[in-house]
Order: structure tokens, then sequence, then C-alpha cells
């Protein structure tokens, strides 16, 4: 799980250094910057617990027409609402717009992906 939390983080890391419309306002010094993509990761963690399956559910039928393709607009939407509630909180990141939410939400999906292909299943032990 802490592994899991730290892929995230860092997708969201690198979504944050490679798009400019992602912003992180930290200045001072690099260890600012990771515990506020620390925090960023559990906020969108949260979201993703809490409000991903209702907007699953009530976008079925359009998740279904398209293939599930309408999932890269449900990943945006809930970057947004991170960024929204980063705001909130005095968080010093967000993002400038939807079409910003929504690379960055391709960008988390492919890295994420990715990097927990290399962690494996919950309960499964790599050799």
């Amino acid at each position: 799980m802490i592994i899991r939390f730290l892929v995230s983080a860092l997708s969201l890391g690198l979504a944050t250094w490679l798009l400019p419309g992602i912003w992180l306002d930290v200045t001072d010094r690099p260890a600012d910057a990771v515990l506020t993509i620390l925090l960023v990761a559990a906020i969108f963690g949260v979201v993703n617990a809490v409000v991903k399956p209702l907007f699953v559910f009530v976008t079925s039928p359009v998740l279904l027409l398209t293939l599930g393709l309408f999932l890269l607009v449900i990943n945006a939407a809930l970057l947004m609402l991170t960024s929204w509630v980063c705001a909130q909180l005095g968080v010093p990141w967000g993002g400038a717009g939807f079409w910003d939410a929504f690379w960055g939400a391709v960008l988390v999906s492919i890295v994420s992906f990715i990097l927990n292909s290399f962690v494996g299943n919950r309960g499964e032990r790599h050799t």
C-alpha cells in the first residue's frame, strides 16, 4: 500500500514537472516540494477513493458507449477536484484548466500503470 502511494506521488510529481499548466509553488527547499507532492498524492488518493466510484456509477452509460475512454475525462475531473481541494487547504499545488488536468490525468495514468506493473498485485510476492 505504501509503495502504491509512493507510485502515485511519483506520477503526480512527474506530471507537475513535465506539464506547464500544473504547478507547484514551493521554491524554498526541495524537501518542501517533496512533502507537498506527498500531501497532494494523499489528497488525490482520498478523492479517488471517495468520489471516483460515484462518478463511474453515474456515467456508466457514457463509459460503455465510449468503451471506457470517458475515464480520461473522469480522471481529469478528479485532478481538477484535487486542485480545488488543495487550494482550499492552502497547499501550493494546482492546475490551470481542464486540458491541463486532462493531459495530467493521461500522464499520471500511464506512469502509474508502468510503475505499478513492477510492483505487482496485492498479496502477490515477487521473488
